[in-house]
């Protein structure tokens, strides 16, 4: 549902500007806090909601999660606010797990279950009962009926049915989960296993009740901006088109400048590096037969599921640093006393940056979502900001990581620009449940030789959870941008971000 303006991408924004606000003008946060779901809900009339206390209660749980706060347990009464204090420290970090069920929000909805609608018209064929194996289809009321207790949800039912009026339930969540990591607890509503779980967001933005929500640093990143010091952001190159068709590159750097960020670098530069490193190490280990094949590491879910459920391949892994962190090790040379932003479209980019290997490079992460409701907070409108120049001159290469086969495609350009005649086999899988097949497929040695992309987003990065654009206009603005760099493909010994 990105790009689609719903009562929950509404809920969801008004939660994080609302926090927003809070940190940057409130004399009294944690009043302030406790009133958001009065605030949102001021009359006894539900907006979202069969009931105001129900309304009320998910809005409480999202601006828990929206202080990066974990949710409240519903075995005895703890106010919004507590952990507050806890969590306002610069150095605050995600605690796992990061996707959470709101349990208050849940519609606990119907998972695998095939159901006859009011299309149907007591044919008397009635194929449906013919093709049944358990005879779990009887007639009842005028039209057929599925027996539950006996359906084996085989759907050879909803095959055979000539008016197509057997429709089969699932749980769009559990059903956007590439690595099934989403079941039912005793009440039937959704839970997440986190030994399963890597954190793509899917299931977050699949939810059409709004029931799932990542945690955020908001509130930690604009009380750290409040107290001064150097901020610098790092953005990543899904970002173009995200905040508005008139919103240019150069608008979203003075927007952000606007906003009290010190610098704006691109994250697409770290992705340069990224593709320079991986082009070597394809000619190096795979093609002199050190290694079968490489997978890419710059999606943190696809790297995830590869380690999680295929740990015998973590040596073919990339071992280069993620653009994110490349870029942010660049700047903290520079600005060794600075805070680092990374502003992208990727929820499991929060998981990231909490690795122990990875803190002390970046500061805090924020998704466009996140970023678009501060500059409401703050009155900013990026389409009506002047001009402060240009991002920095990142290549079409670096700035192509964005969508899916991007990453494959930049390191194929560099090796066929520094390894002429070298034969480069591509795969790419995006999504999930695409990737695992794809692991599977390699671990089986029909991969060998491959550089192997993996995106755990369908689409790429500019299908993250963490996204404004619906992904086919986003795909156009990658690709205008990719075509309109002045440089195609990095230079063959990169080995550092030019910061200048």
């Amino acid at each position: 549902m990105r790009g689609l303006r719903t009562q929950v991408s509404d809920l969801r924004r008004s939660v994080f500007v609302e926090i927003a606000r809070i940190a940057y003008e409130s004399d009294n946060v944690k009043d302030d806090i406790e009133a958001i779901p009065y605030k949102l809900s001021p009359t006894e009339e539900p907006k979202f909601r069969e009931s105001i206390y129900r309304e009320r209660a998910v809005s409480a749980e999202r601006a828990r999660l929206a202080m990066g706060l974990s949710l409240r347990p519903q075995n005895r009464p703890v106010h919004i606010t507590s952990g507050l204090e806890e969590s306002t420290i610069d150095a605050m970090y995600y605690e796992p797990p990061l996707m959470q069920v709101i349990p208050s929000a849940c519609n606990a909805c119907e998972d695998n279950v095939y159901e006859v609608s009011n299309l149907c018209k007591e044919c008397l064929a009635h194929p449906c009962m013919e093709v049944c194996p358990k005879g779990a289809i009887i007639h009842q009321n005028g039209q057929a009926y599925i027996q539950q207790d006996k359906c084996i949800k085989c759907g050879r039912c909803k095959a055979a049915c000539p008016f197509d009026a057997i429709g089969k339930k699932i749980r769009p969540c559990a059903s956007a989960c590439g690595v099934k990591a989403i079941s039912s607890d005793k009440y039937n509503r959704a839970e997440i296993d986190p030994d399963k779980c890597v954190s793509c967001g899917m299931c977050m933005v699949s939810c059409p009740f709004g029931a799932i929500a990542d945690k955020s640093q908001i509130f930690q990143l604009v009380r750290c901006m409040k107290n001064g010091g150097e901020v610098i952001a790092e953005i990543a190159p899904a970002y173009v088109g995200q905040f508005g068709a008139d919103v240019t590159p150069d608008k979203v750097k003075a927007a952000l400048l606007e906003l009290g960020f010190s610098q704006v670098y691109e994250v697409a530069l770290g992705a340069d590096i990224g593709a320079v490193a991986e082009a070597h190490q394809y000619v190096n280990h795979v093609v002199n037969g050190d290694l079968p094949f490489l997978l890419t590491s710059c999606c943190p879910s696809w790297a995830m599921l590869a380690k999680k459920q295929f740990p015998e391949m973590i040596q073919s892994v990339s071992r280069e640093l993620t653009p994110m962190v490349a870029t942010a090790r660049s700047i903290k040379k520079e600005h060794p006393n600075a805070k680092v932003v990374f502003i992208g479209p990727c929820a499991a980019k929060k998981l990231e940056a909490m690795r122990h290997s990875v803190r002390s490079d970046v500061d805090f992460v924020i998704t466009f979502e996140e970023l678009d409701a501060i500059f409401e907070a703050r009155g900013i409108d990026p389409a009506k900001v002047g001009s402060h120049g240009r991002l920095h001159n990142a290549t079409g290469a670096g700035r192509g990581y964005a969508v899916a086969g991007g990453v494959a495609s930049a390191i194929e350009k560099c090796i066929n620009a520094y390894y002429p005649g070298v034969e480069v086999k591509i795969e790419h899988a995006e999504g999930l449940d695409e990737c695992k097949k794809m692991l599977l497929l390699a671990k089986a040695g029909k991969k060998n030789g491959c550089l192997i992309e993996g995106m755990g987003c369908p689409g790429g990065c500019v299908a993250g959870a963490g996204t404004l654009l619906p992904i086919d206009r986003a795909k156009r603005e990658i690709a205008k941008i990719v075509k309109d760099s002045t440089k195609q493909i990095p230079p063959k010994e990169l080995e550092e971000i030019e910061l200048k």
